[in-house]
């Protein structure tokens, strides 16, 4: 699927190269289910994938599939308390709250595919608690853009500093210059960088 990304991206930068040849093709994939994986993105700020995760299942199992759909109508009847007795911080079920109170006026509106990157961001964080990380993360994990560059992912800033070999953590600056060569396929490169430190 992503073989003209792989291709551009052994051609420019080796350590890449290495990357891809270790962990095989790209396997990205999109999720059409838009409010989950936004509730999914939120609960996952400031947190290791593992605890995102498992606070995550707990979540979701407050809504059995047989019993109630998982749903921004639900989520607005489910009490606060509720929420956060599975782990997730008040202001975090907040900030879940707020995204399903206007979520259909955001998403249902709005045709993606006629919009770029940046103004999809700037259409999204109006949500609290949606800030551009959580976005790019929409983009990249919910609608496959191909071309987005998390700077402030500490995950591919800790791989960019091991494989590049930096003293430091790279600053956004420093970890763009980085990656211009991966354009027009930041996300893919991103993806191989996560796969290193073993975030898939």
């Amino acid at each position: 699927m992503f073989n003209h990304a792989e291709n551009h991206l052994k051609t420019v930068d080796p350590i890449i190269a290495n990357l891809i040849n270790r962990y095989g093709s790209c396997t990205l994939t999109s999720h059409n289910d838009y409010f989950w994986a936004l509730c999914q993105a939120i609960i996952s700020q400031q947190l290791s994938t593992k605890a995102a995760e498992t606070i995550a299942k707990r979540f979701l199992a407050l809504y059995p599939k047989e019993e109630i759909a998982f749903n921004p109508s639900t989520i607005l009847s489910t009490p606060l308390e509720k929420i956060t007795s599975v782990g997730v911080s008040r202001s975090k079920a907040s900030y879940i709250k707020d995204l399903a109170e206007k979520f259909d006026q955001v998403f249902l509106t709005q045709n993606f595919s006629l919009l770029n990157d940046e103004e999809i961001i700037s259409k999204i964080t109006i949500i609290k608690g949606i800030g551009r990380w959580t976005a790019e993360m929409f983009l990249i994990f919910s609608l496959n853009r191909l071309d987005v560059l998390p700077t402030g992912d500490l995950g591919i800033k800790r791989a960019t500093q091991e494989l590049y070999g930096l003293d430091d953590l790279p600053n956004p600056k420093q970890l763009s210059e980085i990656a211009n060569c991966w354009k027009p396929y930041r996300s893919i490169a991103s993806w191989y960088l996560w796969r290193s430190i073993d975030n898939k």
